[in-house]
């Protein structure tokens, strides 16, 4: 049987938002696996989907750039906040979008090559790492490029959305605030794999029959289930954060327009930072 170690529950704690002792009796009946002890606990009560996926756990900025039908979002990640808002890594941030936008690079290492102003994108991350003193790294980037039109919202420079869309200016603004807001994972319901649909019914089928309710009735709970799980997590299907009493696709079909595709970034997602115990180093120190 695998050892259930304290930080094991805190995460499961953190992922479901359930009690110490659930997560323990979880974590011991899945043997330690956090990803089904987690899918015991929404069984056995109800709880939502993990929320550790979106958790920030390093410092750095989202950074954007629009010319024409062509838009970019990018990840530049340093060590403090403190070099996060500093002017050289803001610049070097800049550099990164406009390369994307202006290049069309496969990956980060050909971004890194990309020439802006006479300097490479590598160029400029060295010379600002001499500066400032701290490691920074280009983790990721989107490139959308349209027939339509581009927007952008950077709410905070910790988290960015960028929309392909058609339609008036101020819609596409709008769409990317809510997205920011609601944090939608896809368009429509038809962009919803078929996995993550077969694992949510699958969860579903199993709290229902709990229920001890006719089959054509656990039937018809799953559905009702399936759909509402399919209205949250489809921007189409989610309430309008400026005005809730609308869908966002109702919002769209008022104002004649429509939404091809968005992204979303946030600062240090899915990375988990280095948690140090000063206390801990300092009574070891004082041992030696």
């Amino acid at each position: 049987m695998a050892e259930i170690t304290a930080k094991m529950v805190s995460d499961l704690r953190n992922a479901t938002g359930l009690g110490m002792m659930e997560c323990k009796k979880a974590l011991v009946e899945a043997d330690g696996d956090l990803a089904k002890a987690e899918e015991i606990l929404r069984i056995k009560s109800g709880a939502k989907a993990s929320k550790m996926a979106g958790r920030v756990a390093a410092e750095g900025i989202i950074g954007s750039f629009v010319a024409g039908g062509v838009g970019a979002l990018v990840e530049v990640n340093c060590e403090t906040d403190f070099v996060a808002k500093d002017p050289t890594f803001i610049a070097l941030v800049t550099a990164a979008a406009q390369a994307v936008v202006e290049a069309n690079p496969a990956d980060v290492e050909a971004l890194s090559a990309v020439v802006i102003d006479g300097q490479s994108v590598e160029d400029i991350r060295k010379a600002a790492i001499a500066k400032l003193g701290e490691n920074m790294t280009i983790r990721r980037f989107v490139r959308y490029e349209t027939d339509g039109a581009i927007a952008t919202y950077l709410h905070g420079a910790k988290i960015g959305v960028i929309v392909d869309f058609k339609g008036e200016e101020q819609i596409g603004k709008d769409v990317a605030m809510h997205v920011a807001a609601s944090k939608p994972i896809c368009v429509s319901k038809a962009e919803v794999s078929a996995d993550t649909l077969e694992q949510e019914r699958k969860i579903y089928t199993a709290q229902a029959a709990e229920s001890g309710k006719p089959a054509d009735i656990v039937a018809k709970m799953v559905e009702g289930r399936v759909n509402k799980f399919l209205a949250e997590v489809t921007l189409l299907g989610q309430q309008f954060v400026k005005n809730p009493d609308i869908t966002v696709e109702k919002l769209l079909a008022e104002k004649g327009a429509s939404v091809k595709a968005f992204a979303m970034f946030v600062v240090g997602e899915g990375i988990e930072k280095k948690v140090v115990d000063y206390a801990a180093e300092v009574a070891a120190a004082a041992k030696l």
